[in-house]
Parts: C-alpha cells; structure tokens; sequence
C-alpha cells in the first residue's frame, strides 16, 4: 500500500486521536498550540493526498486490509481532495477561555468528523462522521459568551437532527434494495435492480436531508443565527467548510448513484434544484442589503453563494460542475477571510453591530484593507478568486439556452447585490463619522492580522492564477460526469 494510501487514514485518525489528549490538558496556551500543529500537519497531509490524485488518480485505502465491499473503504479523488484542503485549512486564533481545552478537544473532532465525510466510501460512515462533527459542533457554537447562542444551538440541533434522520432513511431503503453500503458498489447493484420506487424515494430523502445540513435554501434558517452567535474564531471554520461537506456529500449520492441508474433524474435534479439556486442568490443578497448585524449579513450572503455552487450543478455539464465546485474552494477561502476581518474587528470593539463599525478603518487599517479586498473577490471583481469560477458559470449559462440566459441574469443581479452589502460596510468604516467611542482601538494582535492576510493574499494570488484549483475542479467535473456515461 502506498504512502498516498496511508495519508487518507492519518487525516481522520490523527485529530481523533489528538482530541482525548488535548482535553486532558490544563497547562495555558497547550491545548491552543496542540490545535494548531495538528491541524497544520492535517492540511500538510491534505495538500499531499491532493498531489498524489492529481498525478496518479484516485486513492484508496482499506481498512484493516478487508476489501470493498467487504470492508470500509476509504477513497479520494479530485473532489474530495479538494475537501479535505478546504476543511483542514487550520486555526491560529487563541481562546481565551477557562475551558479553552475542552474547547479545542471539540474543534479536533469537528475536523476529524468532516475529513471523514470527506474521505469516506461508505454512505453509512458518511452519518457517523456527520454525527461526530454536528454533536462537537453544537458544543462549539454554544462555548461562546453570548447566551443567545443557546437558542441558535437549539435550532441547528433540530433541523441538523432532521437531517440527518432523513439522510439515515435514505440510506436505509439504498441498502434494503442493493444489500451494500459501498458508494462504488451500491452503483453497480442499482443496474439490477428492477423495482426503483424505494430507491425514488430514498433519492428524494436524501436530498433534502442533506440540503437540510447544507442550508440550500428555504432550509437554511439555523445558519445565519450560528454564524450570528458562534464564537468568531468557529464562525469562520463553519463559513468555509461545514456546508460545503454536505453539498459535497449530495452531489457523490446523486451523480455517483442516483442519475446514472434512475432514468431521467438528471433532469429531475436540475429543474428541482435551479430554480432553489436562483431564489436562494436574490434571497441571500437582499436579505443581507437589509441586514444591521455583520455576522448576520454574511450568513445570509452564504446562503447567497451557496446558490451559485448549486446552480453550477444544476446544470449538470461540465462547464456548469467545474464551475460550481470551483466555487466551492473559492467561497471557502473568501468567506473565512471575511469572517477573519470581522473577527479582528469583534476583538477589539465587543460588537458586531453594523453601525458600531462606522470610522473604524482609521483604527484598524490593515484589517478593514482586507475586508475589503475579501469583498471584492466575494463580488467577483476580476484578478481575484471570485471572478474565475463565476465566470465558468457565466459561460455554463451562455450553453444553456433560453432558460441559461434567465440564471445569467441572476448572476449578474446577484453580484450587483453583494456590491451593495459589501459597500455598506466600507461605507461606514471608511466615510462615516464613529458612533462609539474609538480613542482605545487600536489595529488586531499580530497574531490574528497574519493568518488573516495570508488568506487575503491567497485570494488575489487564485484570481491571478487559478491553474490549481481549476484543474482540481475540472478533474473532479470529469468523474462526476464519467458516472453517468
């Protein structure tokens, strides 16, 4: 077995592992920094296993050597490479709480659960991580200081519950009509299979179980209060990669099994789930232009873009697929860097009110400059990550036809409305009088403005030379189309 096989493993076992110790940790600062080499050493991993299937295709790995679909398989090709980049990306933020080791012990197991979505080929595995990282989760979001976050932990509980029982039906009717568990088996027992009813019905639970955990809209309503009330440093890890997995997770069910062995549900996914992309990109933005909470006005610009990842999809070409995953790394990397210029912002002023942001660039220069830039890229200004994969949607739409030239519009409206929610900000930060007391605000630690440039600069570097993630998406529209020939 290669050393490519073996990366696949570390990546969930090690920040496993890792959890237990640092939760036994009392010593300041020890659990923070265990955080940190860890999760460094996990993206290293993430960065290695992405190579590996660049060069040499899939990778596998089965565990305790009993083969598929005998035993549990652990598989990655270019999409789930591209995951595991996006999820372990790291956190360099410290926490000062009391509890700051049962805080990161969560953190790990938030990471361990996602990169096992992520690298899994079992769709029962699948609702075991998902379990793993929602429940540590739920223990993050809830750690912070504003009690509110009781109530939104509450909500993201319930709907993350009906999810994921969704899903677990889904699953369940799969495995009673093809006896396996295995995401590659379960595609080749569904050609043989005669009564497709159940495995209808399983397509349609799964879906919406997942867009439950995705927050595809109109089923999003617990994200904008987790992101609102969750701790800044977790709102930024959930804005990059907690409902990426699980759209993630929706398009291997349904281009790896679902659209090959149902006739016509190609069609079906995409004149379902288009018209819910498109509302989702008008809804978001407009909602977000009327916002006065900023962690509130991204989630719901989150809603927004998760609108253009899934009209990517939706079209089911490869134009619209590269696209849209493409979208997927580049939202990622924009949104925790605007998550990370709030979180600076939050360190210094207490609060995320919009009005309290007025005049605040003239104390914080260097992290309202990469606000800024962030929010260029998110409105996909050309020369930055954004631009790129919207555009491979901008051509996905001109093949399309009459109905493409309608989602064209689209894009472009919703852009426009991003211009708007990210200029008023930059409107009060940089022209606006303060409405508070500024004279002790001073620029972010050190620590907090580096990794956040580091981000900005990986933004613009993506928009000057996306050759990586595009081939990255490309690879992985490949596959998910070659399912369906």
């Amino acid at each position: 077995m290669s050393f490519a096989s073996h990366v696949i493993i570390f990546l969930v076992a090690v920040p496993l592992a890792v959890a237990p110790i640092i939760s036994l940790l009392r010593v300041r600062h020890l659990p923070w920094l265990m955080a940190c080499i860890t999760s460094l050493f996990v993206f290293v991993l993430s960065i290695q296993l992405t190579q590996s299937v660049l060069d040499s295709g899939d990778v596998t790995y089965a565990l305790g050597s009993w083969p598929a679909p005998y035993g549990i398989e652990l598989r990655a090709g270019a999409l789930t490479a591209m995951m595991t980049v996006i999820v372990s990306y790291g956190i360099y933020v410290e926490v000062g709480e009391q509890r700051a080791h049962y805080f990161y012990a969560a953190w790990m197991l938030v990471l361990a659960g996602l990169l096992g979505i992520a690298v899994t080929g079992d769709a029962f595995n699948v609702f075991v991580f998902m379990e793993i990282s929602s429940l540590a989760t739920y223990v993050l979001i809830a750690g912070g200081p504003d009690r509110r976050a009781l109530t939104a932990v509450l909500k993201y509980l319930i709907m993350g519950t009906i999810g994921a029982t969704f899903y677990l039906i889904g699953v369940g009717l799969v495995y009673m009509m093809t006896g396996t568990l295995n995401f590659a088996d379960m595609e080749m027992r569904l050609a043989d299979v005669e009564n497709l009813r159940p495995v209808l019905v399983a397509a349609g639970f799964i879906t919406v179980g997942l867009a439950l955990k995705a927050a595809i809209f109109p089923l999003h309503v617990w994200m904008p209060n987790a992101y609102t009330y969750a701790p800044s440093a977790v709102a930024v890890f959930l804005s990059a990669c907690s409902t990426k997995i699980a759209l993630f997770i929706l398009l291997k069910f349904d281009f790896f099994v679902f659209q090959k062995n149902l006739a016509g549900h190609d069609v079906q996914f995409s004149w379902f789930l288009m018209p819910l992309a498109a509302i989702a990109i008008i809804f978001g933005s407009a909602v977000a232009i009327n916002e006065n909470n900023i962690k509130r006005l991204l989630g719901y610009s989150s809603v927004a873009q998760l609108g253009y990842i899934l009209m990517g999809a939706s079209f089911v070409t490869y134009l619209g697929l590269s696209g849209g995953i493409l979208h997927i790394f580049n939202h990622a990397l924009i949104k925790a860097t605007l998550f990370m210029a709030v979180a600076c912002v939050f360190y210094r002023l207490r609060s995320a009110e919009l009005k309290d942001f007025a005049g605040i660039a003239k104390k914080m220069p260097w992290t309202m400059a990469a606000f800024v830039l962030a929010g260029v890229a998110l409105i996909g200004v050309p020369f930055t990550a954004g631009f790129t994969s919207k555009w491979l949607l901008v051509k996905a739409a001109l093949e399309a036809g009459a109905v493409g030239y309608v989602l064209l519009a689209v894009v472009l409206i919703g852009s426009l409305m991003a211009l708007v929610y990210i200029w008023k900000v930059v409107e009060l930060a940089y022209f606006k009088p303060a409405t508070v007391d500024l004279s002790r605000v001073s620029e972010a630690p050190l620590m907090m403005r580096v990794p956040l440039w580091i981000m900005v600069l990986m933004t613009l570097y993506f928009g000057v030379d996306p050759s990586y993630p595009v081939r990255l998406a490309n690879a992985a529209a490949v596959s998910l189309l070659g399912h369906l020939s």
